[in-house]
């Protein structure tokens, strides 16, 4: 999660900028042949409300919310309104199902699929991240099957609007919730195409993020990394005196997560995590020399790569959602960081740590179990891509035996914004072109050899402005 939880909430492009950037080919279509204007035809389902319609040369984004049941076993027991975008082109082209497992972003965005296939996106924000919470919150219902059922009632009720083929996908959390979604309605995806997404079957086997940390970029980085760690914690009280005026500054309180000690142990412990999760190979050259470096560079160090403001109440009030989750059914990692032995007084903190002590939790082992099993025996037209240098993917899904046209690749050097485009050249095509045939708008030359394969969107760079993934042990 760390430095890029900020971003989530406050990127924001100012409307006459995006007014005023190019186009991608073609206009959208507002009307059907009949006359409606697409609006109309949205709105005409019921239970969906318009918020607003911002501009945006070549299509129309509507900002949205769709009235869902708090609990899909007893639909009559309640409902909450959930935030959705439509990113609209034409209903003729096939549609991106996109997902971020957090809150949605309410800027125009379009995906890598979005890009390849040339199509219309929806965007759907995950329950219980606000302003899609049900009030009052009964968080035993924030699971991956009432999500996923979440995701079957939108699709089921856009698909009368746009009858061609749909493509799953999402990037981190939102590339396992599109997992989760095809593991409990596969008749509704026509593909899916999954980034970087954590498969942590066993929560309580991690052992494979202790080899990854081991052989991650060279011997000379992760040293350099440790010593950053190690300093840190010798120098705890200077470093926290420098921490008390930053929480001042910023408001920042620690109570969730018990103390000020607590909070800032937990982002030392986090900081080779972070800058592998964001950074590359070549950044290792702006970390500083441990021994040499004064407080405040340390801190400074620290502070932009994985953020100490990440365990305040403040930022955890808006990820209590995922820690509830990671801690009831996705699982979270435990390295053991023996370079800090004797340092830390409190190891990798569970999520438990950081959910509010009147939120129960109780983690059920079985949830992760099933959907690895499914996709190792049952994925059909769904695609994985990881990056080489990200620790999330030292636990990754696998294809087995009864997987049918599926597909894992690796981008080499990359981290947690791995993607197609990432990908060696053979890959890159293949990838692409598989993601085409899915959606049904593959080139004829692209059918007869799939090494021609390229995106179908020319490239916008506001549209195409990448998504920050978030996640956190």
């Amino acid at each position: 999660m760390r430095k890029a939880l900020g971003w989530m909430l406050s990127l924001v492009v100012l409307l006459g900028t995006l007014s005023a950037a190019g186009g991608t080919a073609g206009a959208a279509t507002a009307a059907d042949p009949d006359g409606t204007d697409i609006r109309e035809r949205i709105l005409a389902i019921p239970g969906m409300r318009l918020i607003e319609e911002k501009p945006y040369p070549g299509y129309r984004f509507f900002v949205l919310d769709y009235r869902q049941p708090v609990d899909h076993r007893h639909p009559r027991a309640g409902t909450f309104a959930q935030r959705l975008t439509v990113l609209h082109k034409d209903t003729s082209r096939p549609t991106v199902f996109h997902t971020s497992g957090y809150n949605v972003s309410t800027v125009p965005r379009r995906s890598e699929p979005a890009t390849i296939v040339d199509g219309n996106q929806v965007s759907l924000e995950y329950r219980f991240f606000t302003p899609s919470r049900p009030q009052p919150a009964d968080w035993s219902l924030l699971d991956i099957r009432q999500a996923a059922a979440d995701q079957h009632r939108v699709f089921t009720a856009l698909k009368r609007v746009y009858r061609a083929r749909w493509i799953a996908t999402g990037g981190s959390k939102g590339g396992m919730t599109a997992t989760y979604y095809e593991r409990f309605h596969p008749g509704d995806m026509d593909g899916v195409v999954a980034y970087v997404a954590p498969n942590d079957a066993v929560n309580d086997e991690d052992s494979a993020y202790d080899r990854f940390f081991e052989r991650v970029g060279t011997p000379e980085c992760r040293a350099r990394l440790a010593a950053v760690q190690r300093e840190a914690l010798v120098r705890r009280e200077p470093l926290q005196r420098i921490l008390r005026a930053h929480a001042r500054d910023g408001g920042y309180t620690f109570r969730t997560v018990g103390s000020l000690d607590r909070a800032y142990e937990a982002v030392v412990l986090d900081y080779a995590w972070a800058f592998w999760q964001y950074g590359l190979l070549s950044d290792c050259e702006t970390l500083p020399e441990a021994r040499y470096a004064s407080d405040r560079e340390l801190f400074d160090s620290i502070d932009a790569v994985s953020g100490f403001s990440a365990f305040s109440d403040q930022n955890l009030a808006t990820y209590t959602p995922y820690y509830y989750q990671a801690g009831t059914e996705l699982g979270s990692p435990d390295i053991t960081q023996p370079h800090l032995r004797g340092l830390s007084r409190y190891g990798y903190q569970p999520p438990r740590n950081f959910v509010p002590r009147d939120i129960p939790m109780r983690f059920l082992p079985r949830a992760m179990r099933d959907v690895d099993r499914w996709v190792r025996h049952r994925a059909t037209r769904m695609m994985f891509v990881y990056g080489e240098n990200d620790p999330w993917g030292a636990e990754r899904f696998r294809l087995g035996r009864g997987a049918r046209d599926s597909y894992v690749y690796t981008a080499p050097g990359a981290n947690h914004g791995a993607d197609v485009a990432g990908l060696t050249a053979g890959e890159r095509a293949e990838a692409t072109a598989a993601i085409q045939r899915w959606a049904g708008v593959a080139p004829a030359a692209v059918r007869e050899d799939p090494s021609k394969a390229a995106p179908l969107a020319r490239p916008d760079a506001l549209l195409d402005r990448e998504e920050p993934r978030t996640l956190r042990p």
